[in-house]
């Protein structure tokens, strides 16, 4: 039955003393928060970790929630702006680390040649993602893999549409190019 409330009731239900009813919008959010992490991060480790931070941080922030905008909307602008301060936080530990190789990912278990292939065009991506500003990326991700219209992006990143339209035709242009490239 609590699966049945709305967001609205469970974060009303929440602020009111019912922490079960947090454990259901999570439950509703944690994959699309890991799959837009996952997208703007590159990999999974540190989409995990962003996944963490922004439940922790809808935990603590949930009772301000002022029901001006979609949950979806302000989850994803949590989620957006921890992502950005990820990659920030993390290009600064490399630049000052000495020893840090990184490492490689694990290659997720394909079991067809089509598999294998969509596998890899998805890494190729991955690593083209990762080449565009963070501005260009989030355009990108959220327009083409999320399938949210100008206006939604625009309500998410507090960015106007013109910009974001600017952002996500030079963000097109680019993964286009790379793509093509890395095909030939």
């Amino acid at each position: 039955m609590a699966e049945e409330l709305s967001e609205f009731e469970l974060i009303r239900a929440f602020n009111a003393g019912n922490h079960a009813a947090f454990n259901i919008l999570a439950e509703r959010y944690q994959q699309r928060i890991y799959w837009h992490a996952r997208r703007m991060t590159g990999n999974h480790f540190d989409a995990d970790d962003v996944l963490q931070e922004v439940l922790i941080v809808l935990y603590n922030k949930l009772s301000g929630f002022k029901f001006n905008s979609s949950l979806y909307t302000w989850i994803y602008r949590i989620t957006t702006t921890r992502c950005i301060n990820f990659i920030n936080r993390k290009k600064l530990r490399q630049f000052f680390s000495i020893d840090d190789d990184g490492f490689q990912e694990l290659p997720s278990d394909a079991s067809t040649e089509s598999g294998l292939e969509i596998q890899e065009n998805m890494e190729k991506l991955d690593k083209v993602l990762q080449t565009l500003p963070a501005k260009q990326r989030q355009a990108f991700i959220l327009r083409n893999m999320e399938q949210l219209s100008y206006d939604e992006i625009s309500e998410i990143t507090g960015t106007s549409t013109g910009a974001l339209k600017a952002n996500y035709f030079h963000a097109f242009e680019k993964v286009s190019r790379l793509m093509k490239e890395g095909n030939e």
